[in-house]
């Protein structure tokens, strides 16, 4: 095989929801060779979005059975397709780019992935914030909501956490890729949250640490001392992670910081923060320590909050002296609920990409 395979699963990725844009340097092709041989990378484009066992995908495509759960195994293991095992059978179903194949590429990451993704960045980021619905949304600091103020269980982290029984622990991709291209965070590394609401599900990964609900609880607890801002995937149901970021390795993050995509654009967020001037002593704590996307900037006599770069994580309200800042639930009329599932998700976001991916449902 030469390098239409490899094209036509770029042409596959760039279907799917989610999104694969072309470049003229061509960066997003030798991501592929770094990350797939050609023998999976002319698989993976026979796969789904839903979950298949290797006879299923046999019949289906006409693929010999002879071999192909090895290889669709080792695809697991490589993080190019998503697996999952439920007694003696074994699943998989294919990944997007983001989130999906780069995050899974957290144990064989080097420097020459993290600069190929890091010339890939501007141009994937351009594209993938360009149409709604967001990948994420933003979790506030939980002592920061007032208790006066109605919340919806999506918008509470300790929610997504005791609705789940089974949490890994990983180390940040992003912060790797930057370490690589030698710009380390000064920020705690083992900072990504996996969650699951099967048991046992997480205890063959080949990377991260299972811990305890007791431990996941802890972990927010620190990120958020840390100044790390909680995000999630932009659901009702279905949450499968909580990330923990900072605005020099967070992809989100950079491109509201670095791109200049706007916030609302990037995260879906319902709260906003608001100093009170009369309150403030004007430390600032909240613009120089705390805040990851530049949205607070000194005033004449107190600091101030930029509401349209404002994410409502709460990360200046739980550490300022004065107790100057608020966190408000935004207008109703100002909120984009998230899609109820994933499925919905995909199908949203599909629709406003105007591409239909129904041959990989």
């Amino acid at each position: 095989m030469n390098d239409d395979v490899y094209y036509r699963l770029a042409g596959v990725l760039d279907t799917l929801p989610n999104g694969f844009p072309s470049t003229e340097s061509g960066v997003e092709i030798r991501l592929l060779k770094k990350v797939f041989t050609p023998e999976e990378a002319d698989l993976f484009c026979d796969m789904r979005l839903t979950f298949e066992t290797a006879d299923e995908v046999a019949r289906r495509t006409g693929r010999p059975l002879e071999g192909l759960e090895k290889m669709l195994i080792s695809m697991g293991e490589r993080g190019q397709l998503f697996p999952i095992q439920l007694g003696d059978a074994r699943y998989f179903k294919m990944l997007p780019w983001i989130f999906g194949i780069y995050e899974f590429q957290l144990a064989r990451i080097d420097r020459e992935f993290a600069e190929l993704m890091e010339e890939y960045g501007p141009s994937y980021g351009a594209q993938f914030f360009r149409q709604g619905p967001q990948l994420m949304q933003v979790l506030p600091v939980e002592e920061t909501i007032s208790v006066e103020q109605e919340t919806l269980p999506y918008e509470k982290v300790s929610a997504l956490i005791e609705k789940s029984v089974a949490f890994l622990v990983n180390e940040c991709i992003c912060k790797k890729e930057q370490a690589l291209l030698g710009k380390p965070c000064d920020r705690p590394l083992e900072v990504c949250l996996a969650l699951a609401p099967v048991p046992g599900v997480f205890d063959n990964s080949p990377t991260g640490r299972v811990i305890t609900k007791k431990e996941a609880f802890a972990l927010l607890k620190m990120t958020e001392e840390e100044g790390l801002v909680h995000l999630t995937n932009n659901l009702q149901n279905g949450q499968l992670f909580i990330c923990n970021c900072c605005k020099c390795c967070c992809g989100p993050l950079r491109s509201i910081n670095l791109l200049g995509i706007p916030a609302r654009d990037v995260v879906n967020s319902h709260y906003y923060a608001v100093i009170d001037p009369d309150m403030c002593s004007g430390c600032g704590t909240c613009a120089d320590e705390r805040c990851q996307v530049g949205a607070i900037e000194e005033g004449d006599d107190a600091y101030r909050v930029m509401p349209e770069r404002c994410i409502g994580c709460g990360l200046c309200i739980s550490t300022c002296p004065m107790e100057a800042i608020s966190l408000i639930h935004k207008d109703h009329d100002k909120i984009v609920p998230p899609p109820f599932t994933e499925d919905e998700w995909f199908e949203e976001r599909g629709r406003r990409r105007g591409v239909d991916f129904s041959k990989y449902k």
